[in-house]
């Protein structure tokens, strides 16, 4: 499928201008007049329309005119002459994209078609997003990403996803881990009833209990009416435990209880209540080693672990970072009725080289900034791209040439031998690479998570 239309009636134009365009890596049909393009359009669509306003029949005006009758999101750049502007600037009153005055330099023709095409395309994912939403063709949150860790976990939650299992999800700060168990909870014949989430972590020690389990009145001082807990508020429905390292001592023996029994009693009470419902814990420690250390129970972590999924940090989604930062983009140009704007490439640059300690949270918050603000701030930590605008071009390569490398072993886990394959270099070839740029492949390597 061909990127680019171009429609020009002169062929000497239209040869050169393809071959700038495809030096540039855009895919390129042409056309000598307006009425063969729009023949194939009718089996083809492209994502921009390139046209010469004045052509033998159609000319690229009426053209444009059809065009945005038809589909008044494609991007149609006009070619002009000097005595053209006129007609140009109505032509863009009309819907026009962009116009370009003969003779242009070919760098302001790519340029202007790179922009074209990302917007065509923020507009299409825009479209499936809607029609999705519309149609209610996916249950539960999108999680968004073609890396194979995303891959597998999108997997793993349709296969379970309406099973009776408790699970338990590890990653870091910022991974979605509540978007995990929401997009669970949605897939399961559990929707129809209540999702509950609690933060295990932000709740005093002495009130956890009554938050969870409830409590009758008068069971303590201050209790002056009785409480439904969170179990009993998601019956039917699943029960989502965040940040589960943090639970008092004494609440995890009662959860290990309920998780065995599936009853409760409230505080106060020597009532037992039946209980239907599923458990969802999220944590972000190796929850093993904390109970090896005895800072959390054995036999709570073994009645967990049944099924375990394991939400990779955002930077071993480096193939992700693009996609996930335009889908946050569309979202907050939503929510604040404005224009998502297509990224400039010093800005794309910026995205891939930070390290984003914060993980997919702090991606969405960039991108809502990036909304509000133009530009992309608050991106704290060590970033190659900014230096790498007053570098020379060797400079540049060889600054790229190390993120390549660095993001290469970090999704790798430090593998030298994947990260060969994944780079298709030879291992005398990687090693040199790594010296020169002072890598450490000891620095990539995640620590085991059992």
């Amino acid at each position: 499928m061909s990127q680019v239309f171009f429609i020009d009636d002169e062929e000497d134009l239209r040869f050169a201008n393809q071959q700038t365009l495809e030096l540039a890596g855009i895919s390129v049909t042409c056309f000598a007049d307006a009425e063969s393009a729009l023949t194939q359009l009718t089996v083809e669509t492209p994502l921009v329309v390139i046209t010469d306003i004045r052509l033998p029949g159609l000319s690229g005006h009426k053209l444009l005119l059809k065009l945005m009758q038809q589909d008044p999101s494609l991007p149609v750049i006009l070619i002009t002459g000097h005595g053209d502007i006129s007609l140009a600037v109505q032509a863009m009153q009309d819907g026009a994209y962009d116009f370009i005055e003969k003779p242009f330099a070919s760098v302001r023709l790519t340029e202007s078609v790179k922009r074209a095409i990302e917007k065509r395309m923020l507009t299409e994912e825009n479209k499936t997003l809607k029609k999705a939403l519309q149609a209610k063709e996916t249950l539960g949150p999108r999680i968004i990403g073609t890396t194979q860790a995303i891959v597998e976990l999108r997997e793993m939650i349709a296969q379970i996803a309406d099973t009776p299992a408790d699970i338990l999800l590890f990653g870091e700060t910022g991974t979605g881990k509540e978007l995990v168990a929401r997009s669970l909870h949605e897939q399961s014949s559990r929707r129809t009833h209540n999702f509950v989430a609690i933060n295990c972590g932000a709740v005093p020690e002495n009130l956890i209990e009554s938050e969870l389990f409830g409590h009758e009145k008068g069971a303590f001082s201050g209790a002056s009416d009785r409480r439904i807990g969170k179990f009993e508020y998601a019956q039917g429905g699943t029960l989502f435990l965040d940040e589960i390292e943090s639970m008092p001592m004494q609440a995890q023996i009662k959860l290990l209880r309920i998780l065995q029994e599936r009853t409760l009693e409230r505080i106060g009470s020597n009532k037992e209540i039946p209980l239907d419902i599923r458990i969802i814990a999220a944590t972000k420690v190796d929850l093993k080693q904390a109970a090896n250390t005895g800072i959390f129970r054995q036999d709570l972590y073994y009645r967990l672990n049944i099924v375990t999924l394991n939400l990779p940090p955002l930077r071993q989604r480096f193939d992700d970072i693009q996609s996930l930062f335009h889908h946050f983009l569309l979202v907050s140009a939503a929510r604040y009725s404005k224009a998502a704007p297509a990224l400039p490439p010093q800005d794309v640059q910026t995205l891939l080289a930070h390290d984003w300690p914060g993980n997919v949270r702090e991606l969405r918050n960039a991108a809502e900034r990036y909304i509000l603000l133009g530009k992309l701030t608050g991106l704290s930590s060590v970033n190659e791209a900014q230096a790498t605008l007053t570098q020379n071009l060797s400079e540049q390569v060889e600054a790229f040439e190390k993120i390549l490398i660095e993001q290469a072993l970090t999704s790798c886990n430090g593998s030298i031998k994947d990260t060969m394959h994944q780079l298709n270099l030879a291992r005398k070839t990687l090693y040199d690479k790594m010296q020169k740029h002072q890598i450490d492949k000891q620095a990539f390597k995640e620590p085991s998570v059992k």
